[in-house]
């Protein structure tokens, strides 16, 4: 298998807890170490990298804004 080296910093490993598909785009549920994270991607996406529940993955993220809330 090949690695592949990306510039996203933003890392995260992860296992998928659930593949929720639609039409075109399954959103994919992810526990990071206790964290919930979804991910929406293509079906293809989800069909070509074979990703199933129990799959180990990693979370790349990418984002030119964060928001951030705080309590009030």
């Amino acid at each position: 298998m090949t690695t592949l080296a990306v510039s996203a910093r933003n890392q995260i490993p992860a296992t998928v807890v659930a593949v929720s598909k639609g039409e075109a785009i399954a959103n994919v549920e992810l526990d990071a170490g206790g964290t919930r994270l979804v991910a929406s991607v293509t079906l293809e996406a989800v069909r070509d990298l074979g990703i199933t529940e129990g799959s180990t993955v990693t979370a790349v993220i990418k984002a030119s804004d964060v928001m951030l809330g705080v309590a009030g």
